[in-house]
């Protein structure tokens, strides 16, 4: 049976379905501009499990599992669960945390970027800018070479990995939910106030990210490949899904009356226009050296694919990092040693490029 959604009109779909659903759960709860932000999310995640006590963003976000899970069940489904892993493990983890630090010190992720901007946010145009260079500085890399190992079969386990991490995380949040007022129940922590305490209804969160998931999965939805795929050949099957993400989710703000349009005073945001682009050069050269956005990762996770989960789980771990050691902005700018961050980042991904590239015959 043809897979409609990995057709031209199938992304487009794609992109418009999340561009609606992700203004949605702004207006049910979720946090300005925010309605879906992988970065963001992970980042509450990290601060729910302990990792790092910035207390105005500890949530488990069920978007998230939703991803996986949705992913997980399309996989199964459609006969396309194919566990799986290739090499340089720690690598893939290292780009995870410098993706995740990058992106706190933008706020957000290729996702909320776009949103941003569907919002009114003009700080989000320095923010797209810089992933993009940044991918094209890891289209350089992959023109010439650079590849981080052949992906090879492996055990069913494996892949089932990150889907029974997040099933754990799911099952933590219905046995130690939060009480009213409190910052921790059992043993997660919660926000009580800030972007961590604002998030939609669980279970329509968790639909969402399910119906989310699953579609991705089919439509093989990336934002950083829509840019690696225009520069790299020409190709604008996945930028179509971009710009239908765009442009749905500013229609949906104008009827929800979320569009805003400025630069300061945006939720969730600051206006260091140097340190939006660089930081997202440096969100945008991991992606692209890791093979996906993080979107793309959690559902590639979600199909069995391991090294997507160790990615993940970089991401996760770098949020701890980037809030423990003053790395990750606010709306007052950025972190005390986020600049610092980004510009080590920043090397460490170019020696990556550099190091790990084979000679093209």
């Amino acid at each position: 049976m043809k897979n409609i959604f990995s057709t031209r009109w199938g992304i487009i779909t794609v992109g418009a379905v999340i561009g609606i659903l992700a203004p949605l759960l702004q207006k049910l709860g979720n946090p300005g501009n925010m309605g879906i932000c992988v970065a963001c999310f992970e980042r509450d995640i990290a601060g729910a499990l302990g990792l790092h006590r910035a207390e105005v963003v500890q949530y488990i976000r069920p978007e998230i599992i939703g991803f996986v899970l949705g992913s997980l069940i399309a996989a199964y489904i459609f006969k396309e669960f194919r566990p799986r892993v290739g090499s340089a493990p720690i690598v893939r983890f290292v780009l995870g945390a410098f993706a995740m630090i990058g992106a706190l010190v933008f706020l957000g992720c290729p996702w909320r970027a776009v949103l941003r901007l569907a919002g009114g946010d003009g700080n989000a145009i320095l923010g797209l800018l810089g992933l993009i260079f940044g991918i094209w500085v890891g289209t350089l890399f992959l023109k010439n070479g650079y590849n981080l190992g052949r992906t090879q079969k492996t055990h069913t386990a494996v892949g089932w990995m990150l889907p029974l991490i997040m099933m754990g995380f799911l099952v933590l949040m219905l046995i130690s939910p939060q009480i009213a007022g409190e910052g921790k129940s059992g043993v997660l922590f919660y926000s009580v106030k800030g972007p961590g305490a604002m998030h939609a209804p669980l279970i329509l969160a968790l639909i969402v990210g399910l119906g989310i998931g699953f579609l991705a999965q089919k439509s093989r939805f990336c934002t950083m490949g829509a840019i690696r795929d225009t520069v790299l050949f020409g190709h604008t099957h996945l930028l179509s899904g971009f710009i239908s993400l765009l442009v749905f989710a500013f229609l949906a703000n104008i009827v929800l009356g979320q569009f805003k349009p400025g630069f300061v005073g945006q939720p969730v945001a600051h206006t260091m226009q140097i340190w939006n682009f660089f930081g997202m050069t440096l969100a945008g050269l991991a992606f692209a050296l890791a093979g996906g956005c993080p979107g793309r990762q959690l559902f590639l996770s979600g199909e069995g694919d391991g090294d997507a989960a160790v990615f993940v789980l970089g991401m996760i771990v770098g949020a701890g990092f980037a809030h423990n050691f003053g790395l990750a902005s606010s709306p007052k700018g950025v972190g005390p040693h986020g600049i610092a961050a980004v510009l080590i980042g920043l090397l460490v991904c170019l020696l990556i490029g550099f190091t790990m590239r084979k000679k093209i015959a």
